[in-house]
């Protein structure tokens, strides 16, 4: 069977109105790629960067009338011009390679493992596995920085603890800890999609009732047993005050998505909340784990 992918080029302020058309006239699926190779600096807190020049695709049953979606294209600024959308066919085999190429089994420390819908593991009773389609995910396992906080989990015992994963994304960091016997695993996101991506995740993998979800307005600072948090350097920084409050004295604190130099400006933004920081680097990317210093922190000063 041959599907439909039928894409358009737009400038990025226009990408939300491409989406939606294509979502309103039968799109099985929508999803964004870069037009031009340009690269996604570090956003600031709160921002979800995009391209300057985004392709924005969506798949279609084989029967879909191409000529009816070129005209609810029109909408979208820019659609005028016929080089902008452009159409091919796509087959189940060319899918299901495509998915076979990007996506396999990964494995993380000693146990924990990310597996891919409809893919499988050599059986061992001690592996912990985590179930994703990565179309619902906004982060599988592949990058460095969810890789060294996967790495660093499976070395850890939480059973019975608290858990916070603060900018969850999918939720793989939240979700594995409820896989290694977490009793209770906060996801905080700003994204709707994410949380929606993020419940789903939990729902697949049999772990709902310990997955609560919240934007970041309505989540209120608990004193949990372990903080996690993956997201970029600058809203690390401004968000030190209000992790250090969600943790526990004793309690342990993970942060990634951390530029190797930028390490040393995150880490004096946690100090001195955090004692006997550790730094792990993987391809330039930087974990570091600690654990919150009460002595040394007054929390009636904490904001957040």
């Amino acid at each position: 069977m041959a599907w439909i992918e039928i894409s358009i080029s737009v400038a990025e302020e226009a990408t939300g109105v491409a989406e939606l058309a294509l979502e309103q006239h039968g799109a099985l699926a929508v999803t964004l790629q870069d037009d031009a190779d340009n690269p996604v600096l570090e956003p600031g807190p709160g921002l979800t960067p995009l391209w300057p020049t985004v392709q924005v695709q969506g798949l279609f049953d084989p029967g879909v009338d191409r000529e009816r979606i070129v005209e609810a294209l029109q909408v979208v600024p820019g659609a005028d011009r016929p080089d902008r959308i452009r159409w091919r066919e796509v087959g189940d085999q060319d899918w299901e390679r495509a998915w076979m190429e990007r996506f396999a089994p990964m494995k993380f420390g000693d146990r924990l493992w990310i597996v891919p819908g409809g893919m499988q593991i050599p059986f061992d009773p001690d592996n912990i596995e985590i179930r994703l389609d990565p179309g619902l995910a906004f982060g599988t396992g592949t990058h460095p920085t969810t890789a060294l906080c996967l790495e660093w989990l499976d070395g850890q015992d939480i059973r019975t603890r608290s858990v916070v994963d603060y900018g969850c994304g999918s939720g793989i960091l939240g979700i594995a800890a409820a896989l290694k016997g977490a009793a209770r695993v906060v996801c905080v996101d700003n994204d709707p999609q994410a949380l929606e991506a993020t419940r789903e995740n939990a729902r697949r993998n049999g772990v709902s009732h310990v997955v609560e979800c919240f934007f970041p307005d309505d989540y209120s600072t608990a004193e949990a047993d372990l903080v996690l948090a993956n997201i970029l350097a600058t809203p690390l920084i401004s968000l030190a005050p209000r992790l250090l409050r969600s943790l526990r004295p004793g309690g342990s604190l993970v942060l990634s998505g951390i530029l190797e130099d930028q390490a040393e400006r995150v880490l004096s933004a946690y100090t001195p909340g955090l004692a006997a920081p550790t730094v792990k680097v993987l391809e330039g990317w930087v974990r570091l784990q600690g654990t919150r210093n009460a002595d040394a922190v007054s929390p009636s000063g904490w904001e957040g």
